[in-house]
């Protein structure tokens, strides 16, 4: 009977399935065993009151003594067994007993069994829902949206749903990665058959279409919300205030704190909120009204080091450099210490008020404090130098680059290429290509603005045959040219009056899909003016008029003097009226 059990596939080989099987096994041999003693019994009687019994029937009395002697008990028992005939019914009305006994406690067992069963099989149905759920969990948590759809949509088809939590899951992921409309099935899905959404589904749903800068149908979302009975929490608002004043819609975040909470939290004001609207009016440009929410939230409200450093930020950006440094005065007397962002905030301020030797007192204040500069700080402290600095700063650039090195920040391109572009216009050749082999041997391959920055040394320097090889290199390692590279190119023959030269590049430009921008034109009416073909400078004039380019001054200038150099005083007036009507056009 076990083999039966176990080939139906009904129970798992486990203990406890083990000891019920055994005890069955045990249960019916035991009922059998006793058949066979009462029949035995029986039997054994017969045969000993038949003196002619046949020899080969002594095989039935080979049941042991303990098996007669209970039989034979049985049978004294009945006062009443006289003959053959009561024998025979005494022995069937015991075996009848002893069989419907056993079949009731069969039964009985039967049943417990099944409800064993039924508990172990609804214990294994948790324990896989529990399993299936956690596996969803993780897919969204990886990404795998794909696998976690299937498996949810598996689980349904069975009649298991998950949980409300898991479902925030899916549409947390499937928000983050754009993918609107699958949310919007799931979150329908979620109304029709259960679990229904909560505050949480609605906020990640919400702050997805905000991320999309889809504020409409975020707001839709939150009068959704509303109509299911849900209302808006604290999480919503903040999310919803972000998006607006991201939009510089002030006025309109203030108005949501309005209508999205109820009068008490009203009066409570959060940290968070303030923060955040404190956080629009700077980049609002709104430096007056930032200062009156941060005087309302410091009196009412424990601030933190975020609200510093949004506080600072905007001083930043109005270039209140000393303002700035007050109020991180003012977080380390509040017991707040400035972290990383509070001193990039401050770097980034200082290098573009173009106080650069402040802005490296930082780095090194940054290193007596213990905060390690990132990448981002020495991104800002390489790019005002490289930028706003001469020779001397280009040296300490490179000595932080050298240091990011050593911590085995290897820097992005636009680092290296900020460097090389700084070398070159300094006319520092060998500077500038010993940090493009730097950039090499650390794994880093030169872009198309690595090239151009190189092509732009070799112009300024006078090189063109080197200039141009630097295309042909460019082209040879995958890159390719952009129209500033062909301007630098361009540019370099109208300064050698190449104008063969120029011509092809341009030629070679229009071929590689780039248009042609003012420069280009700019640089060509140059070069045909430079030869003397004042023909081929007006034809280039007319294409630069007939596009819908915008063009300066530069254009007119060059035509105006050389029509004043050789003498045509009429042309000259004309290049100049357009000249003119053209300014006014700007001004208007």
């Amino acid at each position: 009977m076990a083999a039966l059990v176990f080939s139906s596939g009904e129970f798992s080989a486990s203990s406890s399935h083990l000891v019920i099987l055994r005890f069955l096994d045990r249960t019916i041999e035991t009922i059998k065993y006793n058949a066979a003693q009462i029949f035995a019994g029986f039997y054994c009687r017969e045969l000993t009151a038949d003196p002619n019994t046949s020899g080969s029937a002594n095989l039935i009395t080979a049941p042991s003594h303990c098996c007669q002697s209970r039989s034979q008990d049985l049978f004294s028992n009945n006062k009443e067994f006289n003959d053959k005939g009561d024998d025979d019914q005494v022995a069937y009305n015991v075996l009848d007993a002893i069989l419907k006994d056993s079949l009731e406690r069969l039964k009985s067992m039967r049943e417990g069994i099944s409800s064993m069963k039924e508990g172990l099989a609804g214990y294994v149905m948790d324990v896989n829902y529990a399993q299936q759920v956690d596996i969803i969990r993780d897919l969204c948590l990886g990404g795998k949206m794909g696998a976690a759809i299937r498996l949810r949509r598996k689980m349904v088809e069975k009649g298991f749903i998950p949980d409300v939590i898991t479902h925030n899951y899916m549409v947390n992921e499937l928000c983050k990665t754009g993918n609107l409309e699958k949310a919007d099935s799931l979150v329908r899905e979620m109304l029709e058959i259960g679990p229904s959404p909560n505050c949480a589904t609605y906020n990640t749903f919400i702050n997805g279409y905000c991320l999309m800068n889809n504020l409409d149908k975020a707001l839709l979302i939150v009068s959704t919300m509303t109509n299911s009975g849900i209302r808006p929490n604290r999480v919503t608002l903040n999310i919803l205030v972000h998006a607006v004043c991201k939009r510089g819609l002030i006025e309109v975040a203030k108005k949501l704190l309005v209508d999205i909470l109820d009068d008490d939290e009203k009066e409570r004001s959060d940290l968070v909120t303030s923060t955040i609207l404190m956080d629009g009016c700077i980049k609002n440009g709104d430096m007056v009204q930032a200062l009156g929410i941060w005087d309302s939230i410091s009196r009412n409200t424990q601030v933190d080091a975020i609200t510093y450093n949004v506080l600072i930020h905007g001083f930043c950006l109005a270039q209140e450099i000393t303002l700035a440094y007050g109020y991180s005065c003012d977080m380390l007397k509040r017991g707040f210490l400035p972290d990383v962002f509070t001193y990039n905030t401050l770097l980034s301020g200082l290098c573009k008020a173009g106080k650069l030797q402040e802005a490296c007192y930082i780095h090194d204040v940054m290193l007596r404090m213990g905060i390690s500069p990132d990448r981002v700080s020495y991104k800002v402290l390489i790019q005002g130098l490289c930028i706003q600095g001469d020779q001397g700063d280009l040296s300490m650039a490179t000595k932080y680059l050298h240091i990011m090195i050593e911590k085995s920040m290897v820097p992005e391109p636009i680092v290296w290429n900020l460097i090389i572009n700084g070398y070159g216009r300094c006319g520092d050749l060998d500077n500038a290509f010993s940090v493009r082999d730097k950039m090499l041997s650390c794994g880093v391959l030169p872009n198309v603005f690595t090239y151009n920055a190189l092509i732009h040394a070799q112009v300024k320097a006078g090189n063109m045959v080197d200039a141009y090889s630097l295309k042909k290199n460019m082209l040879s390692h995958g890159v390719i040219p952009d129209i500033i590279s062909y301007n630098l190119l361009i540019g370099a023959a109208c300064n050698e009056v190449q104008i063969r030269t120029a011509i092809y590049l341009y030629n070679e430009m229009l071929r590689m899909g780039y248009e042609p921008d003012t420069i280009t034109y700019t640089e060509l009416i140059r070069v045909h003016c430079k030869s003397g073909n004042v023909a081929g400078a007006e034809e280039i004039f007319a294409k630069l008029q007939s596009s819908d380019l915008t063009i300066d001054h530069v254009p007119f200038q060059i035509l105006f003097k050389k029509y004043c150099s050789i003498g045509d005083t009429d042309r000259a007036f004309e290049i100049y009226q357009k000249w003119l009507s053209r300014e006014r056009r700007v001004s208007d």
